[in-house]
């Protein structure tokens, strides 16, 4: 049986102690929403003890970088991500894309307390980030990250939803985007509904069943949040720019 790279880098990571949650496509499909990728996406502990446990561990993977920043914890803290990827052969051409601080999201310190550890033939034992922190990170400005939030939080809610406790239905309430799903939780829930309305006011369309307002609303509420996140970048393109620019001065003058 060919070896799964993904497992290998998540086994190399867990044997380094490098403290890490797995997030992105490979997380999408552990929490069952399907997503095809190749790449290994972490957030990790931004700390001088565990970054030198991550190049310790991305040595032994023959992990290059691809592209800037390099992988300094001034550049993790400001939002920045690192990529690298894999040279040694069992895991040969795999990216793995490194960030500690995810917009929208708390620090990792508080991730991490909320994380959920799966075993799985696939991966083995896996840190995952929490479905609703993994639904929060993935509130982007890429067309492709908003069909998955939806399958996301769909997925759970067709899985949970005969049996839920509060916790899981205030996550649905505030994080639905089908509109018929929606109001179906709202008519289940009224009471849930209504105190969390302040924080998101589209439940009280869903409350009236309207579901072509509804959905208006939805598309309103995820162009705000795309635009939050390319406000979010704008800075940190530029500061990316010009150390591209940087880099490319310096290697044509060796």
């Amino acid at each position: 049986m060919t070896p799964n790279p993904i497992r290998k880098v998540l086994s190399i990571f867990r044997k380094h102690r490098v403290r890490a949650l797995l997030m992105g496509g490979q997380a999408c499909i552990a929490y069952g929403a399907a997503e095809f990728s190749r790449d290994v996406d972490v957030a990790v502990l931004c700390s001088q003890g565990n970054l030198t446990r991550l190049r310790r561990a991305l040595e032994k993977l023959a992990a290059e970088p691809v592209f800037v920043p390099p992988l300094e914890e001034s550049y993790l803290l400001r939002g920045h991500g690192c990529h690298f990827r894999c040279q040694e052969p069992e895991v040969a051409g795999l990216r793995i894309d490194i960030m500690s601080v995810l917009r929208g999201c708390d620090t990792f310190e508080k991730l991490w307390d909320r994380r959920e550890v799966v075993s799985s033939r696939e991966l083995g034992r896996v840190n995952l980030l929490s479905l609703p922190d993994l639904v929060a990170a993935k509130k982007t400005q890429r067309d492709r990250d908003w069909p998955m939030v939806r399958r996301l939080v769909e997925a759970d809610y067709f899985r949970n939803r005969n049996n839920p406790n509060p916790r899981r239905v205030d996550f649905w309430l505030r994080e639905l985007r089908t509109p018929e799903l929606l109001a179906e939780l709202v008519r289940r829930r009224p009471a849930r509904a209504r105190r969390l309305a302040a924080a998101r006011p589209l439940l009280s369309i869903a409350a009236t069943g309207d579901l072509e307002r509804l959905g208006e609303a939805l598309r309103r509420e995820q162009e705000a949040e795309r635009a939050a996140d390319r406000k979010y970048w704008a800075p940190l393109r530029k500061e990316l720019e010009l150390l591209r620019r940087t880099h490319r001065s310096r290697a044509a003058r060796r």
